[in-house]
C-alpha cells in the first residue's frame, strides 16, 4: 500500500510537470482521499466509476458535490462510492480535507473550483477545457502561483497509440523539420448535433466549440508541433443549427415536428440518460434533449483558423459540426517529406459505419478490447511512400483514457519519452488558442497569444 500510494503522489507532480511533492506531504498509510465536483455523465463515468472499479485499493472518494440533488444521489449510486454528498463545495473541502479535487462541472465554472481547491490546500485535476476565457485563465494561473499545490489537466488524446506514433515519427524527424500542418476535424450529425442540444450551445457556458471541443485538437497540435501558438486569425459562423433550423420545439420529447426532423432524438430509449438527467430536471431546469434549433444558440457551427507558432510552423485548422461522418485528417509538411494520418474516414476502408454506434464505442469505458490497425503514411522527398500500421483500441478515445489513468495510478514514475503528461501551461495554451480564434472572429483581426495573459509563448515546449 505504501509503495503504491507513494507512486500516486509522485504522479501528481509528474503530470503537472512541476516541482515534486515533498515525500512527507501526506500520510502514506492511508488511501488517497478524492472528491469530485460535477456529477454529469463524464464525471460519474470516467472520473468516478472507472476509478472505483480499477483503483479502489489506493484511493477512495470522500465527497461528491453538485447543485442538483437528484443527479448527485444518482451519481453516488452509479459510481459506487460510500461517501457524503454536498451542495456546497467549500463545505465539502472543509469537512473531508481531500488530497485531490476532480473538477467536471460546466466549463464556465471550472475556474471557481480549481481556484478554491488550490487555495484550500488541495491538488486539483480538471477535465478539459481548463476554462472558457482569458480572464478566468489568468485567475487560475495566479492561483497556482500562490499555492503550494498543483493542477493537472486531463487530456487523453495524447495517450492514444495512434497519436503517440505520430509524435514518435515527428520526434525522430522522419520528415525533417516541420514547416506547416493541416488539421481538419469532422463532427457528425449525431455527435456534432449533441453539442447544440446541451449547454455547450451557448457561448456563456462553454466558450464555443473553439474552446470546449477544439481544446483537444489544439493540445494535440501543440504537443505534436512541440511549440506554442504565437498568433491566430480565424473565421466562423452559425449557419446550420440554432435559428437556421426549419422549425423548432421545446425539446425532442414534446416536439410536434418529430416525424419531420432528421435530428429527432428519443432520449426515452436511453435509460442512463433518463435516470441521470430527465429524472432530475425539476431541480435545476437542465434539459438534456433540448431543441438544437432553439433561438438562444449563439456558438459557431463552422470554424477555420490559421495559426502561426513560435517556431514558425503554420497551422491550417477547421472544425465542421454537421458532417455525414465523424473523423479527422492531419498532414505534416517537413523539410524532408510529409506525414499523413486520419481516423474514422469510412470510405478510406470502403466500409459503412453507424455513426451513433461509433460514438458509443469511442466513449465506452468497459475495458472491452476492440483491437484494430490504422495506417500512417510517411512520404520522404524523392522516395516512394511507406505505411506505418498502428495497433490500437477503438473504445475509450482510441485507448487514450485507459493509458492516462494507468499513468496516474499504476506507472507514475515511468519515464515517458513523449512527455504526454499535461499541466496548467498545456491547458492554458490550448484554451488561449481557442479564445484567440473567437476574438479574431469578433474583431476581424489577428490575435496575439501573449496579449491574453501573462504567459509568454515558448518556441519549444518544456
Amino acid at each position: 500500500m505504501n509503495t503504491t500510494r507513494r507512486k500516486f503522489l509522485t504522479s501528481i507532480s509528474m503530470l503537472s510537470i512541476a516541482t515534486a511533492l515533498p515525500t512527507n506531504a501526506f500520510n502514506f498509510t492511508k488511501k488517497l482521499k478524492v472528491v469530485l465536483v460535477g456529477t454529469g455523465v463524464r464525471g460519474i463515468s470516467f472520473w468516478g466509476k472507472r476509478l472505483v472499479d480499477n483503483y479502489s485499493e489506493i484511493l477512495e472518494f470522500v465527497g461528491l458535490c453538485d447543485i442538483n440533488p437528484g443527479r448527485l444521489a444518482f451519481g453516488k449510486e452509479f459510481i459506487g462510492a460510500e461517501c457524503p454528498t454536498f451542495d456546497n463545495f467549500s463545505e465539502m473541502i472543509t469537512v473531508t480535507r481531500p488530497d485531490l479535487v476532480i473538477v467536471t462541472t460546466k466549463d464556465s465554472t471550472h475556474h471557481e473550483f480549481i481556484i478554491m481547491g488550490l487555495d484550500m490546500g488541495c491538488d486539483v485535476l480538471t477535465e478539459k477545457p481548463l476554462t472558457t476565457d482569458e480572464i478566468k485563465c489568468q485567475a487560475i494561473i495566479n492561483a497556482e502561483k500562490r499555492s503550494s499545490k498543483k493542477l493537472i489537466v486531463g487530456f487523453n488524446y495524447r495517450w492514444s497509440p495512434y497519436n503517440t506514433k505520430i509524435k514518435e515519427l515527428l520526434s525522430q524527424e522522419a520528415i525533417g523539420e516541420i514547416t506547416s500542418v493541416d488539421f481538419h476535424w469532422y463532427l457528425n450529425t449525431y455527435h456534432g448535433a449533441s453539442y447544440f442540444r446541451r449547454w455547450h450551445g451557448q457561448m456563456e457556458s462553454g466558450g464555443s466549440l473553439w474552446v470546449h471541443k477544439a481544446t483537444h485538437h489544439f493540445d494535440l497540435l501543440n504537443w505534436w508541433i512541440d511549440s506554442e501558438p504565437k498568433e491566430v486569425f480565424a473565421y466562423g459562423s452559425l449557419e446550420f443549427y440554432g435559428k437556421n433550423g426549419p422549425f423548432r420545439g421545446i425539446n425532442c420529447r414534446t416536439c410536434s415536428h418529430q416525424s419531420q426532423c432528421n435530428f429527432y432524438w428519443d432520449i426515452t430509449k436511453d435509460q442512463h440518460m433518463m435516470d441521470l438527467y430527465v429524472a432530475h430536471e425539476k431541480h435545476d431546469g437542465y434539459i438534456r434533449d433540448n431543441c438544437l434549433f432553439r433561438e438562444e444558440i449563439d456558438i459557431y457551427d463552422k470554424m477555420s483558423a490559421q495559426v502561426q507558432y513560435q517556431n514558425n510552423v503554420t497551422l491550417n485548422y477547421s472544425l465542421t459540426t454537421y458532417s455525414p461522418f465523424e473523423g479527422w485528417r492531419v498532414a505534416f509538411n517537413g523539410t524532408k517529406g510529409r506525414i499523413e494520418g486520419w481516423m474514422d474516414i469510412p470510405y478510406q476502408k470502403g466500409i459503412s459505419v453507424d455513426q451513433a454506434e461509433m460514438h458509443t464505442r469511442e466513449m465506452d469505458q468497459s475495458g472491452a478490447m476492440d483491437l484494430h490497425r490504422e495506417p500512417i503514411i510517411v512520404h520522404k522527398l524523392w522516395e516512394d511512400f511507406s505505411t506505418e500500421h498502428v495497433s490500437m483500441e477503438k473504445g475509450g478515445h482510441g485507448g487514450g483514457d485507459k493509458r492516462l489513468h494507468d499513468k496516474i495510478f499504476v506507472n507514475p514514475q515511468a519515464v515517458d519519452p513523449y512527455k504526454r503528461a499535461a499541466g496548467l501551461r498545456d491547458g492554458a495554451m490550448s484554451v488561449l488558442l481557442g479564445v484567440a480564434a473567437r476574438k479574431s472572429i469578433e474583431t476581424g483581426k489577428p490575435i496575439a497569444i501573449n496579449s491574453l495573459t501573462d504567459l509568454q509563448p515558448r518556441t519549444k515546449r518544456i
